[in-house]
């Protein structure tokens, strides 16, 4: 199991207009083989210091693959080849970390 954690910095004000197309290939998604979780989020409001400042122009992408080959795939995939041109210029940069459990 991996997980991905993919930072959207957003270009001023067009967090709306990206979730809008996002969420059209989000059931595409977790309907791809391997896919345990896909879905956006966006910050939230604490209260927590240590957490920072909320940005309205953050969305972070919560991703679950059973393998690094069903990753692959779903980069590949045609919705996802689709999407990437109508989303390219609402964003400034992204960040991706992908990650693994540490079994106790």
């Amino acid at each position: 199991m991996i997980n991905v954690v993919v930072l959207i910095q957003l270009k001023e004000g067009s967090r709306e207009t990206f979730l809008h197309e996002f969420q059209k290939v989000v059931p595409l998604v977790r309907d791809e083989q391997g896919c345990v979780e896909y879905g956006p989020t966006i910050d939230v409001d604490t209260g927590i210091e240590m957490f920072g400042a909320v940005d309205p122009n953050r969305v972070t992408i919560l991703e679950r693959w059973e393998t690094v080959d069903a990753l692959q795939a779903h980069l590949v995939a045609p919705h996802m080849v689709e999407y990437r041109p109508k989303v390219k210029e609402l964003i400034e940069q992204v960040e991706a970390v992908v990650t693994e459990p540490v079994s106790a």
